[in-house]
């Protein structure tokens, strides 16, 4: 619903933000008329060309944030995945150290260092995907390689402190 000129100010009276921006570009997109004049004009006028421009920043911005938030909220995989697998590690590394085995730190400073990568990984992935895809397939995958990267390391964690 376009605005006319007596009410220029209204698209400022709203809650929301995002109904505000809203308005404010229906306003500014709506054809002007002839006896019209003013800033409105000027706007419109510097405004038509950049229009898809700025509802496809917005659209992009909204996705980003979903995305973001999603990603947020998908933590506690994560922390519940690693808590598993710290267990099952230090119970390997308790089989390891009373059954006699071999110890590497090759491997122990390997899985080390791919903790971390496999947790920013997942925020890049999904974040940078230029379509639309179940969170499910990028971070249920990424939590359990993050997974298996804590256990081996608790597992190949020194036998003796």
């Amino acid at each position: 619903m376009p605005l006319n000129c007596a009410d220029s100010s209204a698209w400022l009276v709203g809650k929301n933000r995002h109904l505000r921006i809203t308005q404010f570009i229906e306003w500014l997109s709506a054809p002007i008329r002839l006896s019209e004049s003013g800033l409105r004009k000027h706007l419109h006028r510097v405004f038509q060309p950049v229009t898809k421009y700025v509802r496809a920043a917005m659209q992009i911005t909204q996705v980003f944030a979903v995305r973001l938030a999603i990603l947020v909220l998908a933590m506690p995989v994560f922390l519940m995945f690693s808590l598993v697998a710290m267990v099952d590690g230090l119970v390997q590394r308790d089989l390891r150290r009373w059954g006699g085995g071999r110890e590497s730190s090759y491997v122990y400073h390997w899985a080390k260092r791919s903790a971390l990568p496999l947790l920013v990984l997942t925020w890049v992935i999904y974040l940078a995907l230029p379509f639309s895809l179940h969170p499910s397939f990028v971070v249920l995958p990424c939590a359990s390689l993050f997974a298996l990267s804590v256990a081996v390391t608790a597992s190949s964690f020194k036998k003796y402190l």
